[in-house]
């Protein structure tokens, strides 16, 4: 008798259902973060954490590029509770997600990773903000104000890049997950 031999393959991004409680709790704490983030304002705007959590998630769980998109959206229409300018989260959370899962999978020194795919992805998500603001909101958009969302876009992308770094290490080693 031949010994059969079985091969559990792990599924990969939300199919795994590990990964897609990890996403729900990620949003879940973005959520929370956010109604928070009240308290650190810069003029009549705050950052926005939630950009923090899905860009942990999409860190450990590599989603395809269309999962990514759909946590984005997702992360965009949370977003909407409590925004002074609807509809936008909805387009900049989605660039921001894509572009965190096209630059995690760009090689780099694991040690770096968390920091640079974060603020690059941030950045992405908060000047497309600012940009789809000044397309419909402000237009045109007078200076101290775009001074003053590019502000809060660089600041919310540094504090990000710190949160994702410093949780991805306990999140990765919970999840069973060699720190990448």
């Amino acid at each position: 008798m031949e010994k059969r031999e079985v091969t559990v393959e792990e599924k990969k991004g939300l199919k795994n259902t590990k990964n897609l409680i990890l996403v729900g709790v990620m949003m879940a704490v973005g959520i929370v973060l956010r109604m928070f983030a009240g308290v650190i304002a810069v003029g009549n705007m705050h950052p926005n954490f939630l950009i923090a959590t899905y860009c942990l998630s999409i860190f450990i769980v590599r989603p395809s590029l269309a999962e990514a998109a759909i946590i984005g959206i997702i992360s965009g229409a949370i977003g909407q509770i409590g925004t002074s300018m609807p509809w936008l989260g909805l387009g900049s959370e989605t660039l921001g997600a894509i572009a965190m899962c096209l630059l995690v999978n760009i090689p780099m020194p694991k040690a770096v990773k968390p920091i640079i795919c974060t603020f690059l992805a941030t950045c992405v998500s908060g000047f497309a903000f600012v940009g789809l603001a000044a397309l419909t909101y402000a237009n045109p958009m007078p200076m101290a104000q775009f001074i003053s969302m590019s502000t809060v876009t660089l600041v919310t992308a540094v504090l990000n890049m710190i949160i994702v770094t410093v949780l991805s290490i306990p999140v990765n080693k919970v999840m069973g997950n060699d720190a990448e």
